[in-house]
């Protein structure tokens, strides 16, 4: 089934509407085009639906207020989240416009925090199939697999093999639940019409050994490939995507740091791929830098920055700002000064082994080991801070706690107004509470976190938590990609999102402590981001750049939620 079967048809009186060639209970069954009690007269008459539906025809509002109803009496976010996949599995267009009207209410539910215990549970709680799941069996089959997948016209793919799945790490194949709610993301933000979005894991066994024990386990039951048999498996997985799906975009998800950075290097010429733990981690969080030193008068040359983990996220960060950095002027040496980044041991120094992907951010160890006796790795943020001026300090560690009073007030003795953003997912693994920061920093910090965050009160004034949230800069590349074509994904695309959604935060917001958008502005942004994106491009290729044509092309890409006339074909 196209979706170019759900645009571009019209009547004879130029109406729009959907040739169906389904009937009775195979349309009901459908979930793209399913429309429940909502189907007319005439529909239930033409599509031999007579019988098979309460006789009252609901309007959509009155369909939305039944499934609202529904999902306000889960009570935990894990039976809520249940409830609105069980709404997708059914009914498509249902679904998406429920969580469009109430964004950010659900928007945590159908993903961050909620879908970490999704992917914990997901052998439990698993009801109905979404999307292909390949394994080593199976991998040199994908161009007969895809004849069982309902939609020819795939255009946005998110793929992950489950093994860094939202800060909690190796879930198996209960990872497929990350595939699946980024393309709902993709949905509600860039409009990707639902038909045109295929989540895939990639099932390579796991080393949890809580899911290898557990009978009721879905995946494979053996430990993961590693090493060449791991690397030839993705090979196999992207000859199969190359071959299938030439013009969709593919993005990698919740890999493992050094899978994370090889896959992405390897086919960065090869294939229209990026790897949103690297790259859109990057650009939104280099977004907030942007957004606060606007308001604040400081320029990015006079900051110096701490990256505090070093998985996929923290050394996309770190890589962003010094594309930021030579992007203003500076060397890349004179940009990688500027930047410590800090693992599990320590400040990177250049006097232990490190991957690949961090050695470019070790620092000298002669200059930082104070009288040679301290071992490898073996600088601790607190001492760093003390002997050095640091104005912005980025969580990406998953550390529960580690940015305390002590650091806080460190760094308010060389910066009156520092950057703190805690960006470890879900809450839990949060570097430290905004509350407290905003306590400890005398309301002077400007703070950012990667989970959503009830407003904070300090000193009378109440301060909106901006969330960092990859939202804001994947669903417009992606579109973008769409749109553009882009073979492969030029190295200006995500400094150029960055700066896009640093735009879109008014001095109004910004003193009441934002400095990102609400979740509920995302399809705003998409539209904003995705523009921006266009415009680079036709300016890149020497072409005429008209705002208003892109815009144009922008809304006429974007599917809406709405129920449209279906006739019989």
């Amino acid at each position: 089934m196209s979706i170019e079967k759900y645009h571009r048809w019209k009547n004879e009186n130029g109406l729009p509407f959907v040739p169906v060639a389904m009937e009775g209970i195979d349309l009901l069954q459908n979930s793209i085009l399913n429309k429940g009690t909502a189907f007319d007269e005439r529909e239930r008459e033409e599509f031999r639906l007579q019988g098979l539906l309460p006789p009252h025809i609901s309007t959509m509002d009155e369909q939305l207020d039944r499934v609202y109803e529904g999902f306000s009496n889960n009570a935990d976010a894990i039976s809520k989240y249940q409830y609105l996949r069980g709404l997708q599995d059914r009914n498509v267009t249902l679904f998406y416009r429920l969580v469009d009207r109430h964004i950010e209410e659900m928007a945590p539910i159908i993903y961050t925090p909620t879908v970490g215990e999704a992917c914990r549970q997901f052998s439990h709680r698993f009801r109905r199939t979404r999307g292909l799941y390949i394994t080593k069996s199976n991998v040199s089959m994908i161009g007969e697999m895809i004849h069982h997948f309902p939609s020819r016209g795939v255009q946005v793919i998110v793929v992950t093999d489950n093994q860094g799945i939202l800060g909690i790490g190796d879930q198996g194949i209960g990872g497929m639940g990350i595939p699946i709610g980024k393309l709902s993301l993709y949905t509600l933000g860039a409009g990707i019409h639902p038909a045109a979005c295929l989540p895939i894991t990639l099932d390579v066994g796991t080393d949890n050994e809580d899911c290898l024990s557990d009978p009721l386990y879905l995946g494979e039951k053996h430990h993961r490939m590693t090493g060449g048999e791991y690397n030839d498996f993705i090979s196999k997985f992207v000859s199969g995507i190359k071959a299938n799906f030439p013009n969709a975009v593919l993005q990698w998800e919740d890999f493992s740091k050094n899978n994370a950075f090889y896959n992405l290097e390897r086919y960065r010429e090869s294939l229209s791929s990026f790897n949103d733990d690297i790259q859109g981690t990057g650009a939104v969080c280099l977004a907030g830098i942007y957004t606060a030193l606007s308001f604040t008068g400081r320029g990015l040359k006079d900051e110096s920055f701490v990256v505090y983990g070093a998985g996929a996220g923290g050394g996309g960060i770190a890589y962003q700002i010094r594309d930021a950095l030579v992007d203003e002027g500076l060397s890349a040496e004179e940009a990688l000064k500027q930047i410590f980044v800090f693992d599990s041991k320590g400040l990177i120094m250049d006097n232990r082994k490190l991957d690949e992907y961090k050695q470019p951010f070790a620092k000298p160890a002669e200059k930082y080991i104070s009288n040679g006796k301290k071992q490898a790795g073996q600088v601790s943020l607190k001492e760093l801070l003390d002997n050095q001026r640091v104005t912005v300090l980025i969580g990406a560690s998953t550390h529960t706690g580690a940015f305390d009073e002590e650091v806080v007030r460190i760094m308010l003795r060389h910066c009156d107004r520092p950057l703190i953003f805690p960006l470890s997912n879900p809450h839990s693994k949060c570097e430290a509470k905004p509350d407290d920061l905003y306590k400890w920093s005398e309301g002077r910090a400007i703070i950012a976190t990667g989970s959503p965050f009830e407003d904070v009160s300090f000193d009378g004034k109440s301060f909106r938590v901006g969330q960092g949230n990859n939202v804001f800069i994947f669903p417009a590349v992606g579109l973008a990609a769409v749109i553009g074509r882009f073979g492969t994904f030029p190295p200006w695309l995500f400094l150029s999102a960055a700066k896009a959604l640093s735009e879109l935060i008014p001095k109004e917001d910004f003193e009441m402590g934002a400095i990102y958008p609400r979740i509920g502005e995302l399809r705003k942004v998409s539209r904003h981001v995705c523009m921006r994106l266009l415009e680079r491009q036709r300016l890149e290729r020497g072409e005429k750049v008209s705002e208003d044509e892109i815009l144009s092309e922008i809304r006429a890409t974007m599917w809406k939620p709405v129920y449209m006339p279906y006739r019989r074909v």
